[in-house]
């Protein structure tokens, strides 16, 4: 057989790490798609829509590294559109391939099925260039260094790219790459590098208190195991904003907890806030992880270290890898930390319960008990997420959210992702019920393929975040009412789940015992109070009614 166009895109995913294909079949890819089933070292995931595939393929790329997206034009890429809104804005590297019709057709301007039937073959593409970082119409003439240029802009800057391959284009002859795709990232400037070194080294030394304030970009951009043993050679508060949580041991001495501002406990408003200064990692202060931009910190308090620019107090150094700021930060701190207090804070403990009523604070006090080493946790965003943030991780856990892009129901096609990409690993899936009932078809794809997720489906008839932020009693925020137990046996017929529907702790407790382990798929439906929120959503939510309400 021929080497072609389709093959050099498949061994370049490979040569990136990507050994999986999330998508849905249309007439317009299924050549390419020939090419994808005959590949030795990538395989096709078909998934239930477009849109739950790149649910899927975010969560792949979020304990994967990257991840590919495969549609057909228009119809296919449109419903899919608000999943890469979601990867673009919470830094994962998606790339899109959309099966086109073939270059002929397009150069003709022909009405063709999945158009507007205006002969404009450019609409799909123009939409989105708004949320990737790098787009190609791809040709015989440029496939291969448009696939490169694409390929290394979405990887290296974290963020999806958009490939639109005409049918005939994919099966079209190629020549076998020859050079590596990643080449090394160039080195900060020495001069450049000295200059923040000095700064940060005046800074550091006038200082009688620092902490660390992590967040998620230190995740996507390979910082976490610097960042880890730092904290473990300069002892010294640190915490992580919702979005950043798990990246680091959360029981090591110094870790205070995860940072929400004003809704912060005030144990780790004193480590953070009070500190003369805070060094950021990654961190972009969003409402929902602020309680409405609720934070203390000063421009004169932070140095604040982004992907390729770190500011001391006022002043910007642009032109620094986050992993050169970080080196040096790490450095500076281990000669300056004999002078700071030892950090005595440890991470906040859930008080026990006084009663046997199955509610919120029940649910993630067992909860809390359940988690084990190593685990995917994944927190749909609502009561699941904010109930989640007060979590202490066990040691190895990689914790998902969705807290900035907020599109409620992404998680249970994620964790169907993160499964796929990491199936040794216990995946364990927190959502609500409103979430699960945009998603739900999904576990047909996780039963078709032999996964073993341990799904809680918090069942609180209803949008119960929405209404907590306005109209708790309108029919507005109200859901059908769904036999969930029963769901998973309608969704596969070959691969039986485990399903529980429990309404009291003792319950749970058992439940959560039978499925530490389990062997397949298991749903457990939660029954909790209608109006129950976790204490941090309460502050979180009366922060956005009143920006909501609010005439500035």
């Amino acid at each position: 057989m021929s080497y072609t166009i389709a093959d050099y895109l498949l061994d370049r995913f490979t040569e990136a790490g990507i050994t999986h294909l999330f998508g849905v079949p249309g007439d317009y890819n299924l050549q390419f798609l020939d090419n994808v089933i005959s590949n030795p070292t990538l395989s096709w995931v078909g998934c239930a829509n477009e849109l739950n595939a790149a649910y899927a393929a975010d969560g792949y790329a979020r304990c994967n590294g990257a991840a590919a997206l495969l549609t057909t034009f228009g119809v296919g890429e449109l419903s899919a559109i608000n999943g890469i809104a979601g990867s673009y804005a919470e830094y994962l590297p998606v790339i899109h391939v959309v099966g086109a019709p073939c270059l002929g057709a397009q150069r003709r301007g022909e009405l063709l099925h999945h158009t507007l039937g205006d002969g404009d073959f450019r609409h799909f593409a123009r939409m989105a260039e708004e949320v990737t970082v790098a787009q190609a119409s791809l040709t015989a003439e440029n496939a291969c260094y448009e696939i490169d240029r694409v390929l290394h802009q979405t990887i290296t800057q974290s963020r999806p790219g958009y490939l639109l391959l005409p049918s005939d284009v994919s099966q079209a002859p190629a020549t076998r790459p020859t050079k590596p795709l990643l080449t090394a990232q160039p080195a900060t400037d020495p001069m450049l590098l000295a200059e923040f070194r000095a700064c940060a080294q005046e800074r550091l030394a006038e200082s009688r208190s620092v902490a660390l304030l992590a967040d998620f970009l230190a995740l996507r951009f390979g910082q976490q195991k610097a960042l880890q043993q730092w904290m473990d050679d300069t002892p010294m508060p640190h915490a992580t904003l919702l979005m950043g949580k798990g990246l680091f041991d959360e029981g090591q001495q110094g870790f205070v907890g995860t940072y929400s501002a004003a809704a912060s406990d005030a144990a780790i408003i004193e480590a953070i806030e009070k500190a003369e200064l805070v060094i950021c990692a990654g961190a972009k202060f969003t409402d929902t992880l602020t309680a409405g931009f609720t934070q203390h910190l000063t421009l004169q308090q932070t140095i604040d270290i982004q992907p390729n620019a770190t500011r001391v107090g006022e002043r910007w150094f642009s032109g620094i890898t986050m992993a050169d700021a970080v080196n040096v930060l790490h450095q500076l701190c281990k000669h300056q930390v004999s002078g700071w207090p030892v950090p005595k804070q440890k991470p906040p403990i859930l008080p026990v319960g006084t009663h046997n009523k199955l509610d919120q604070h029940a649910f993630w006090l067992a909860m809390q008990n359940f988690l084990q080493p190593g685990d995917i946790i994944l927190a749909d965003q609502g009561t699941a997420a904010f109930g989640a943030a007060t979590l202490t991780l066990p040691p190895g856990v990689t914790f998902i959210a969705q807290p900035l892009w907020g599109s409620i129901g992404f998680t249970l096609p994620a964790a169907f992702g993160a499964q796929t990409a990491c199936p040794n690993r216990r995946v364990v899936l927190l959502v609500g019920d409103g979430s699960a009932q945009l998603t739900i078809q999904e576990i047909g794809s996780m039963l078709r393929d032999g996964l073993r997720p341990v799904i809680f489906l918090l069942n609180n008839d209803g949008y119960t975040v929405e209404r907590a932020i306005h109209g708790a009693e309108q029919r507005y925020n109200d859901i059908a009412p769904w036999n969930w137990t029963q769901i998973p046996q309608a969704l596969n017929i070959h691969n039986p789940a485990q399903c529980w529907r429990v309404t009291e702790q003792v319950q749970l407790e058992e439940v959560m015992q039978k499925v530490a382990r389990a062997e397949r798929l298991s749903l457990v439906e939660v029954v909790l109070p209608k109006q129950d929120i976790p204490e941090l959503l309460q502050a979180i939510t009366a922060s956005l009614a009143k920006r909501n309400a609010s005439k500035d």
